[in-house]
C-alpha cells in the first residue's frame, strides 16, 4: 500500500513544518514576502506559496521516488502537466496556499492542499490548516478524517441530506459563465444561506465536517479540487460535474457540485440552474 499510516504521519509533519516555518512568519509579518498578481489584484501568489511549494515537491520527491509532482506555481501555466496526471504511476498535486488573497490580506482562512493520485486516480488527500495546526485527511475506501496537532483523531461525515431551502450553500458565483450567472443569482435566495471563504481548502474541510451542506464550482483547476473532492466523497458525499458526468483531476471545466447524497444533488441542481442542465 503506497499510502501507509506511516507515509501519512510523515506528510502531516512535513505539512506541520511548512506551515510553522514557511507560512506563519510571513503571516504575521515576521518574515517579509512580497506578493505579485497573476491575472488581476485578486488572482495573486507570493513568495510564501513559492517557499512552501519548493520545500514540500522536494520532500515528497524524497519520500516517493519517481513521483510526478504538480504544483500551482511550478505547472500553473503547463497544460500538459495536467494531461500526464492520469498515466502516471503516482503523482501528488500541490497547492501550497489556497486563498493566496486571504493570506495576503491577513485574513486566517487559508490551507495547504495536497492530492495523492495512482494512475489517475485520486486515493489519498490533506488539507492542513496552519493555523489551527489540523490537517483533514482522507484516503480512498478508508474514510476520511481529521487529525489535530496533538494527534488526535475524529472521523468526517457530511450533513445529513436537506431540501435546498434548508441548505447552507457555499456558491462563488464570480467564475460562472456569463450566461449562467444571472440564473444562480436570482435562484440564490431559495437556499437557507449562501456564503463564500476565497478558500477551498476550508469550504470542503467545513462540506467534509457536516457545517455546510452544498458546493458549486465552476473553475477546477486540479490543485484546487482534487483533495477536497475525496475529502468529501470519502466523507460520505455525493459530487458531479453540473450534467450529472463524474468528476476526474484532468477535468478544468464542467463545473462541479458536491451534496449529502445524490437526491440532494439533484434537487440543488435543478434549484440552482431552474431545470437547465448547463453544458447540454
Amino acid at each position: 500500500m503506497t499510502f501507509t499510516p506511516a507515509r501519512i504521519g510523515q506528510i502531516c509533519a512535513l505539512l506541520s513544518r511548512v506551515g510553522k516555518v514557511e507560512l506563519l512568519p510571513r503571516f504575521r509579518a515576521q518574515m517579509p514576502n512580497r506578493v505579485y498578481e497573476k491575472t488581476s489584484a485578486f488572482d495573486v501568489f507570493s513568495e510564501a506559496d513559492q517557499a512552501a511549494e519548493t520545500e514540500i515537491t522536494a520532500e515528497l520527491a524524497r519520500l516517493f521516488p519517481g513521483a510526478l509532482l504538480v504544483g500551482e506555481e511550478t505547472s500553473g501555466h503547463d497544460a500538459q502537466a495536467i494531461a500526464r496526471l492520469g498515466q502516471a504511476d503516482i503523482a501528488f498535486l500541490v497547492d501550497p496556499i489556497d486563498g493566496t488573497k486571504n493570506f495576503t490580506s491577513g485574513l486566517p482562512l487559508f490551507g495547504t492542499m495536497i492530492a495523492g493520485l495512482i494512475r489517475g486516480e485520486i486515493v489519498f488527500a490533506a488539507i492542513h490548516d496552519p493555523v489551527c495546526g489540523d490537517t483533514a485527511l482522507a484516503l480512498r475506501g478508508e474514510g476520511a478524517w481529521m487529525r489535530r496537532a496533538d494527534g488526535a483523531e475524529t472521523a468526517l461525515r457530511v450533513a445529513p441530506p436537506c431540501a435546498p431551502g434548508q441548505m447552507t450553500i457555499v456558491a462563488g458565483t464570480n467564475f460562472l459563465p456569463a450566461d449562467l450567472r444571472p440564473v444562480v443569482l436570482a435562484n440564490l435566495p431559495k437556499f437557507a444561506m449562501n456564503f463564500w471563504l476565497r478558500c477551498a481548502a476550508h469550504e470542503y474541510r467545513l462540506a467534509a465536517g457536516g457545517q455546510c451542506d452544498l458546493l458549486v464550482y465552476n473553475k477546477l483547476m486540479p490543485w484546487d479540487h482534487a483533495a477536497g473532492w475525496l475529502l468529501h466523497r470519502e466523507a460520505g458525499g455525493y459530487s458531479a460535474h453540473f450534467d450529472g458526468t463524474d468528476y476526474l483531476p484532468v477535468h478544468t471545466t464542467g463545473g462541479l457540485i458536491c451534496a449529502p447524497d445524490r437526491d440532494s444533488w439533484l434537487a440543488a441542481r435543478d434549484c440552482l440552474f431552474g431545470g437547465r442542465i448547463p453544458g447540454r
